[in-house]
């Protein structure tokens, strides 16, 4: 018989959203709420919110900020010498006041620099997998790039590619463009190093992925720029939100692998009769569980380490 969520070690009580009245609110996310740190850094808080298919649910997934937070550092960490990140190193609890505050933060914040962010959203494809896949079932190209005739779901690209997108508001998707139009966007010079890095980045940790048992399919980097213009890598990194992970002991061409995301969540409501609107359904306790193990797994396979419980 299968433990509850409250039941599993180290689980700790969700958080749904932050409320931090000791700094001022900049913004919520579909994920992470944002609070200024006097007038050059802020705060980024990892809910324990989902989205799918654009749409916030109402109920919280476990652990997920914790697993999130812990893996985008490890990342931030080990790619640190790729391209510059946001993090200060300021410890997040010594910027709230209050017991209450320091528990909201703890384990699923950091304390970033300010900066000017990209309007792209910097997409490597190393799988044609979802909107890619689509895409080449359509034209036999992804944003623009031809590829081979004849290439099934997942199959693996010869080489990545670096597919932009743009940045949608909350509620709407993210439109696939041309790396012209991001040359348009941003400028020629900056749009060719945003694509430089990028597959790197991908590549880098793909191949240490890769060792560990597991599959980058595709994932998403953000960029931003600092006061004098260099480029640095902010948001999060490398997550299971912001990626697709496949176990490779699972992976087949021609079918979409599992992975250790929310794409468990997705399938339960793809069995229901919802119009992919809000308000999301309700989703049932043993989806909320084991969309939760899946992010933990993912975070123990790739850095193997597992959260603690909070104190």
């Amino acid at each position: 018989m299968e433990q509850g969520i409250g039941e599993k070690r180290g689980v700790s009580a969700p958080l749904y959203a932050a409320s931090i009245k000791s700094l001022p609110k900049i913004a919520s996310g579909k994920v992470r709420d944002i609070y200024a740190v006097g007038a050059d850094k802020m705060l980024l808080v990892t809910s324990d919110r989902l989205s799918a298919f654009d749409v916030v649910l109402g109920d919280p997934i476990p652990d997920k900020g914790r697993v999130l937070t812990a893996m985008a550092n490890f990342w931030f960490g080990k790619l640190g010498h790729v391209v510059p990140n946001h993090l200060t190193g300021i410890d997040p609890e010594s910027v709230v006041t209050g017991a209450d505050e320091k528990s909201q933060v703890r384990g699923r914040s950091i304390v970033v620099k300010k900066l000017k962010p990209l309007p792209v959203e910097a997409v490597v494809r190393g799988y044609l997998i979802g909107s890619g896949w689509k895409d080449y079932q359509q034209t036999g190209a992804v944003c623009g790039i031809q590829l081979p005739k004849g290439l099934l779901q997942a199959a693996k690209l010869a080489e990545p590619i670096f597919t932009p997108a743009t940045k949608a508001e909350r509620g709407e998707h993210d439109e696939n463009i041309s790396f012209e139009q991001t040359a348009k966007l941003i400028g020629a010079d900056l749009a060719n190093k945003v694509r430089e890095v990028s597959l790197r980045l991908y590549k880098e940790a793909a191949d240490f992925a890769a060792t560990k048992g597991i599959l980058i399919a595709d994932t998403k980097f953000e960029f931003g720029l600092d006061d004098r213009g260099a480029l640095v890598l902010i948001d999060e990194v490398l997550t299971a939100d912001s990626s697709r992970f496949w176990p490779a002991s699972e992976y087949k061409v021609g079918i979409s692998p599992p992975s250790f995301d929310k794409q468990f969540v997705r399938d339960y409501l793809e069995t229901l009769t919802w119009d992919k609107k809000p308000p999301a359904p309700k989703l049932p306790a043993e989806v909320l569980a084991k969309t939760s193990e899946k992010y933990r797994e993912a975070l123990q396979r790739l850095t193997g380490t597992t959260l603690q419980k909070d104190p």
